[in-house]
Formats: structure tokens, sequence, C-alpha cells
């Protein structure tokens, strides 16, 4: 899978998988981008075939529920955008 890559402040392995269309999902990219960590990021909707598939199971590992946004922070994930958990969980 092809991520999309965002430069910054290091604070570990951060990753979201979104939606292209998620207004949630801009709005969780934008946080990170405002807060100049290094993340990244792809949208699964846009994927196709095997590769989507892996990303779902990617996802599943982290929610069950596979909703999006799905922010993982090392080995913890926030799902939806939940601005105060995400600065939280940076501030370690």
């Amino acid at each position: 899978m092809d991520f999309e890559h965002v430069s910054g402040k290091d604070m570990g392995k951060i990753t979201l998988y979104a939606l292209s269309t998620c207004i949630w999902c801009k709005k969780t990219r934008e946080l990170l981008s405002s807060l100049g960590v290094t993340f990244d990021y792809i949208y699964v909707d846009l994927l196709k075939g095997e590769e989507r598939s892996r990303a779902v199971e990617e996802v599943r590992r982290f929610n069950s529920s596979v909703s999006f946004p799905t922010l993982v922070i090392g080995e913890e994930s926030i799902v939806g955008f939940r601005e105060k958990e995400i600065k939280e969980a940076l501030d370690g």
C-alpha cells in the first residue's frame, strides 16, 4: 500500500486510515498537519482489489467496526475525530 507521507516533528509512528470523501477524516488530517507531526495516511476508498482488502483488514486490527477516520499512534487507536484525545496521545 502506498501511504502519503507528511513530514514534521517525529512523534513515533502515526498512521491515519481515511476516506477521501469524509469531512471528519479531513479534519483529523488537518489537525495532525497543524500540530506539525510526521504522519502517513491512506484513503482506503481509493484503493482497489487486494490492496483495499489488505487495508480494511489492517484497520479491523485497530477498529473492529472498520469506521473512519481510524488514527493509529504507536499501538493506540483513536476512532473518529477526537481532537482532545489526539492531542493528549501526542503529548505522551
